[in-house]
C-alpha cells in the first residue's frame, strides 16, 4: 500500500489528473447507484402494490380512489393520463367506438412517460462504464510513455528506471476497471429492474382498459379522479 501510494506520488502532473477523474467518476457512480437503487426499490414496491389493490378493489369507483392515495407511484400517472382520455371522449358521446383505441394510446404515453421518468439519468452511469476503461487506458499509455522518457533521459534501462511509469501506469489501468466494473453491473442490474417494473404496468394499463370497457355506461358522465385536468 505505501508503495503504491510513493507511486501515485511520483506520478506526473497528467497521471495524477487521469487519476482524479477517476476517483470523482468512482464516487459520482456509487452514489448515483445508491440513489437510483432507493428510487427503483420505492418504485417496484409501489407498483405492485397498486396492481394488487386495483385487482382486489374491484369496480373502478372501489379501485380509484386507492391509486389516488399514492401519487408518487409510477400508476397513478398513467391513471391520470388515461381518464383524462376516457372524460374527454366522454364528452363527445361515442365513447365506446373510440374507448379501445385513444385509451390505449393514452396509457402506452403514460407508461412511456413514468418510465422515462425512472430511467432519467441512468445514462450517466452507462457513460462511467464505457470511458472509464479508456481514461485508464490513457494514464498507462501516458505511465509508459513517461518511462521511455526517462529511459532516453538517463540512457539506462534498469529496472529503477522504468518501474516508476510501470507502476503509475498499472495503477492507472487497475482504477479505470475499479470504476468500470461496478457501474456495467448497477447498469444491468437496473435495466433489470426497470423491465420488471415496465412489466408490472403494462399489466396494470391493461387491467384498466379492461374495466373501463366494461364500465363505460356507467360513466357517461366521466370519471372523477385527483389527477385528471
Amino acid at each position: 500500500m505505501d508503495s503504491m501510494l510513493q507511486a501515485v506520488l511520483q506520478a506526473s502532473i497528467i497521471s495524477k489528473c487521469v487519476l482524479v477523474l477517476l476517483l470523482f467518476m468512482s464516487v459520482a457512480s456509487w452514489a448515483y447507484m445508491a440513489a437510483k437503487w432507493l428510487t427503483l426499490r420505492a418504485a417496484r414496491r409501489r407498483t405492485r402494490q397498486g396492481l394488487c389493490a386495483f385487482d382486489d378493489a374491484g369496480a373502478l369507483a372501489f379501485a380509484l380512489p386507492l391509486l389516488e392515495s399514492d401519487k408518487r407511484s409510477p400508476l397513478y400517472g398513467i391513471t391520470c393520463r388515461a381518464v383524462r382520455e376516457f372524460n374527454r371522449i366522454t364528452r363527445t358521446g361515442d365513447a365506446e367506438r373510440l374507448l379501445n383505441d385513444n385509451v390505449r394510446r393514452a396509457l402506452h404515453f403514460g407508461i412511456a412517460e413514468e418510465m422515462a421518468h425512472l430511467k432519467s439519468s441512468l445514462a450517466l452511469l452507462a457513460t462511467a462504464a464505457n470511458t472509464a476503461p479508456f481514461i485508464g487506458l490513457f494514464g498507462t499509455v501516458w505511465g509508459i510513455m513517461h518511462s521511455f522518457h526517462a529511459i532516453a533521459s538517463l540512457k539506462s534501462v534498469s529496472l529503477a528506471t522504468v518501474a516508476p511509469g510501470i507502476a503509475e501506469a498499472l495503477i492507472a489501468t487497475a482504477v479505470g476497471l475499479f470504476v468500470a466494473i461496478p457501474a456495467v453491473c448497477g447498469y444491468n442490474i437496473f435495466r433489470a429492474r426497470l423491465t420488471n417494473i415496465e412489466g408490472v404496468c403494462i399489466n396494470y394499463a391493461g387491467q384498466l382498459l379492461n374495466r373501463m370497457q366494461h364500465e363505460v355506461n356507467a360513466y357517461q358522465d366521466g370519471i372523477s379522479f385527483a389527477g385528471e385536468k
